[in-house]
């Protein structure tokens, strides 16, 4: 029977997709129900990636280009678990430095009496106020906080998720409040008479910062110790003793590690929280790597060297998100090395309602610590806010064999004070040097101010003569970076009439 020209052409089409949907087209015959399929849908033989050739008999991979999937799947799970769990590592990290210090049950309150200096491992923080840290864990029932006056303070949970304020930012306006933290799923009465906070986890970190004012360290201490009180709410009429624990130049650890270790920290949270404190896609992807509540986290070699590479990349990712930032808002000025630790300005860490600014999660828990709205709040006069630098003027990451000077001009828009932090690339804590505190601030009492207000500041191995009171030591070959902070910023801060200036190396 002789074909007409549409039927010849629809013959040829079908051909021709058959050859597409197929990687043996040759010889897969023309069917009745044969029909076009977009090419789009279909696998070819073989696929180039950058993890090597894969390779398909229509459609079906063979042995080698399933174990080649497989180990690329549990890497990436391994990387995003890495990255996505970082915030209860550092959680996890810093129960262990605390429990290390003595502060490993609800009555124990490790405090700076003499502030926090570089002895201590701790992710950037300042050396102008007194820090209280607590462990609170509430699996045997809701427990009583009683908080003192005139303090900054924050809970945050053991994935390290905002639970509460207190102090001047929270609800007891800085007058010192009595708070219940209740567990996970509490059914049970609550009792008038408290500022109630529901966490996701058992676990808690509980930590405020007391002010100097002065007489310098002291009231701050004796307020923590006069007021503060935790203890079980079926303790409320017979409270334990409460006990004050001196940590100013211990050295501990509370910064989580950058290996493989990450996912055995994790893997306790997993362990001891309810699975509902935590995104059901992230813990699923622990769940795909081995961690998962109720079993044991045993890897096998194969397992084990992927999430060590992994972990490693994680690392890496993580780490250039901080020095090397691409995200649009992060930095501050235009060609400044000036950045904002807390991009998007949003303690959830949202682009917008409903979507994770992953980055930015990243670039905080990585570099910092305290998840709290008060981050957030730009208020002139009040709270403070933060500023970034690890390049100099020239984009050189800031180096410890040289000197730089710093020009802050005159008016610096700072209420009560302001202070520079240095800190070390590799752990992001104080810079240990031979100074106590590696910083600087208008707290100083032999900070010289120029006549006009403006302030110079040098930073480099050793004190440029003339400059010894304005000046911040570092370490040769060793990188590093610095943290201005503004407590009591004003409106210039905001909207950006005034900037600080840059690192100019000088030699």
């Amino acid at each position: 029977m002789n074909m007409t020209l549409v039927q010849k052409i629809r013959a040829v089409a079908l051909a021709a997709a058959a050859v597409h949907a197929t990687a043996h087209a040759q010889t897969a015959p023309t069917m009745k129900m044969t029909t076009p399929i977009p090419a789009s849908i279909t696998t070819p033989d073989s696929v180039e990636t950058r993890f090597g050739l894969l390779k398909f008999r229509d459609g079906f991979p063979d042995e080698a280009t399933a174990e080649k999937v497989y180990d690329n799947l549990d890497y990436v799970r391994g990387i995003e678990a890495f990255l996505n769990t970082m915030p209860g590592a550092s959680a996890e990290a810093i129960r262990r430095g605390f429990a290390s210090q003595g502060a490993d049950n609800n009555q124990t309150v490790l405090i700076t009496e003499h502030l926090m200096d570089s002895n201590s491992l701790f992710l950037t923080p300042n050396t102008e106020s007194v820090y209280n840290l607590m462990w609170v864990d509430t699996k045997d029932g809701p427990v009583v906080i009683e908080t003192p006056p005139d303090v900054l303070g924050v809970i945050d949970d053991h994935w390290f998720q905002y639970v509460g304020d207190f102090g001047r930012a929270g609800p007891d306006r800085g007058k010192g409040g009595k708070f219940l933290l209740l567990p996970p799923g509490y059914k049970g009465d609550v009792p008038e008479g408290y500022i109630v906070l529901r966490s996701g986890t058992y676990g808690n970190l509980v930590f405020w910062r007391g002010f100097l004012d002065k007489s310098g360290a002291s009231n701050a201490v004796a307020n923590t110790m006069k007021f503060t009180k935790v203890y079980r709410l079926a303790d409320a009429a017979n409270p334990p003793q409460m006990k004050f624990i001196n940590v100013s130049g211990k050295a501990f650890n509370t910064v989580y590690p950058n290996n493989f270790h990450l996912y055995e920290e994790v893997n306790n949270i997993v362990q001891y929280e309810p699975n509902e404190s935590y995104s059901p896609e992230i813990l699923g992807q622990l769940a795909s790597i081995g961690i998962e509540q109720g079993k044991p986290f045993s890897p096998d070699d194969r397992m084990k060297k992927i999430l060590t590479e992994a972990a490693a990349v994680g690392n890496a990712t993580a780490r250039t998100i901080v020095f090397r930032p691409r995200e649009s808002g992060t930095y501050l000025y235009p060609n400044s090395a000036w950045f904002t630790a807390f991009v998007g300005g949003n303690y959830q860490f949202l682009s917008q309602p409903g979507v994770r600014d992953l980055d930015a999660r990243i670039h905080f828990m990585y570099y910092a610590t305290a998840v709290t709205p008060a981050m957030a709040l730009k208020k002139v006069g009040l709270g403070s806010q933060y500023a970034v630098a690890t390049t100099d003027s020239e984009g050189k990451p800031l180096d410890g064999s040289k000197t730089y000077r710093i020009h802050l001009p005159p008016n610096i828009p700072a209420k009560d004070f302001w202070s520079f932090v240095a800190y070390d690339n590799q752990t992001r804590s104080m810079l240990q040097t031979d100074q106590q505190f590696p910083s600087i601030s208008s707290l100083k009492k032999d900070v010289v101010i120029n006549p006009d207000t403006s302030v110079d500041v040098w930073f480099g191995p050793t004190a440029p003569k003339g400059h010894e009171a304005n000046w911040v030591q570092t370490v040769p070959n060793k990188g590093w970076n610095v943290l201005l902070r503004l407590y009591g910023p004003l409106e210039s801060w905001f909207d950006k009439t005034w900037k600080p200036g840059e690192f100019e190396r000088v030699s």
